[in-house]
């Protein structure tokens, strides 16, 4: 009988801490909004001017700005209606909330940029010029280029 009214607690205790952090775990590390932020404008341009706030974002003219909104407007209208139809995870606005699907993929989404591409190549090709009796190995560690290895314990292992 005390086994079960202990074990009881504890469930209850473990289900408390289960709820809370449900419900806390949509405000760690974006900006959230709510069903009042998207009633009428005068919210959605407050919404907007936080979301810029704390992610220092700044536009070189109002037009721009205007056009990054549109795009805020756009993003967010989906992360809502994603957000009413999945339950096991929430979107929220991140840092990129003010730019479109293409821009993001052009930017975020390659293996290498296109201008990082053409300072890589050089007109000429590399060669050795004036190199005698190059040595079979060297050691790096000699010359002071690495350190020697270092014990790191269980470091990334499982005991």
């Amino acid at each position: 009988m005390v086994i079960s009214g202990t074990y009881s607690k504890v469930f209850l205790a473990f289900s408390v801490c289960i709820f809370a952090c449900s419900a806390f775990a949509r405000d760690f590390s974006i900006v959230g909004y709510s069903p009042e932020d998207l009633t009428s404008m005068d919210k959605l341009i407050e919404l907007f001017e936080s979301w810029m706030s704390k992610h220092s974002k700044s536009y070189e003219s109002v037009e721009e700005k205007l056009h990054r909104f549109d795009i805020f407007k756009d993003n967010l209208k989906h992360i809502d209606e994603t957000n009413k139809k999945v339950s096991n995870y929430w979107l929220g606005l991140n840092e990129f909330a003010d730019l479109s699907h293409e821009e993001f993929k052009q930017m975020h989404l390659g293996l290498i940029k296109p201008e990082l591409l053409k300072k890589r190549q050089s007109p000429q090709e590399f060669s050795y010029r004036d190199v005698v009796d190059l040595p079979k190995s060297v050691d790096w560690r000699k010359k002071g280029a690495v350190t020697h290895v270092k014990n790191q314990g269980s470091c990334g292992k499982y005991l």
